[in-house]
């Protein structure tokens, strides 16, 4: 099971301590891979449904300040050397995909090859409101923005015109990626995990350590892999990554829970880390010595 941490790129610390310093002290500690967060602007008050929560209410404070969440990734990029880095997950549709794939694909060759994108539809119907982007029709535009990426990360995309984005002949996108970038698709609904199975490299969940239900996961894998066999994909090749949200300080919880999240096909866990514990690298052997 790898395990990689959340490096925060909303609230205090990354005004506090620097995005970077806390990016070099969890892939010092050990931590496999780093991800981030992503708002771009949120309502004073929200009023959308939060998905991930059982009373479908979102508990953050909204004035809480977000360090864009691609700039986030550079600057863990400049700052790390092995760790993979990522986003859990992106609001794609928010995003120009063009001047996106051109980010993600500069992010990827500054760091070596070592990003990978969870991206989702998104939830918050103010934040699409005050973007201007219409927010019915979302699950559409993710997946042709995937696509677009994808087509300019070639350094040569087709020409192209939909409803939504034309792209005109003779276009070219460089640098092209040091790799290829997967696309680790968010949500747990089922047209989410149809959406990874057919057409992304792999799944992003996301529970609350406290609520923990490795059963749903399990059918989730189930769904996400049926998806891939009937559009003739290898479902051992997508990914299963699991961001486990509530998790900081508590290792040994975590240690325990590792067997069942394992058997029900997760891969791979993103932890929050006590910061005020400063050193991560002890909570980290904790959940490793389960």
């Amino acid at each position: 099971m790898r395990i990689g941490a959340l490096v925060p790129n909303s609230g205090r610390l990354p005004l506090e301590r620097g995005i970077p310093a806390l990016a070099r002290a969890a892939e010092t500690a050990g931590y496999e891979s780093l991800w981030v967060s992503d708002h771009i602007v949120l309502p004073e008050r929200i009023e959308s449904r939060y998905p991930f929560a059982e009373d479908g209410k979102a508990t953050w404070p909204t004035d809480t300040p977000y360090v864009d969440a691609l700039i986030a990734l550079a600057l863990i990029a400049g700052a790390t050397e092995h760790a993979t880095i990522g986003t859990a997950v992106l609001v794609l549709p928010l995003r120009h995909p063009v001047v996106f794939a051109k980010q993600a694909a500069s992010i990827d060759v500054a760091s070596g090859g070592r990003l990978r994108l969870g991206v989702g539809a998104g939830w918050l119907r103010e934040e699409f409101e005050a973007l201007g982007v219409p927010f019915e029709g979302r699950g559409g535009r993710l997946v042709e923005w995937m696509q677009i990426a994808r087509d300019c990360w070639t350094g040569s995309p087709p020409e192209r015109s939909s409803e939504r984005y034309t792209l005109p002949a003779g276009v070219l996108s460089l640098p092209r990626p040091a790799h290829e970038i997967p696309f680790l698709v968010g949500g747990h609904s089922p047209v989410a995990l149809r959406r990874a199975g057919r057409l992304a490299d792999g799944w992003l969940a996301q529970q609350s350590l406290s609520e923990l239900d490795p059963e749903a996961l399990a059918a989730a894998v189930l769904a996400l892999r049926t998806a891939a066999e009937e559009a003739e994909r290898d479902p051992d090749s997508l990914q299963v990554v699991l961001r486990l949200v509530d998790s900081a300080g508590r290792g040994a919880e975590v240690a325990a829970a590792l067997p069942a999240l394992a058997e029900a096909g997760v891969e791979e866990i993103v932890v929050n880390i006590d910061w005020d514990a400063r050193d991560p690298a002890p909570e980290l052997a904790r959940m490793r010595a389960g």
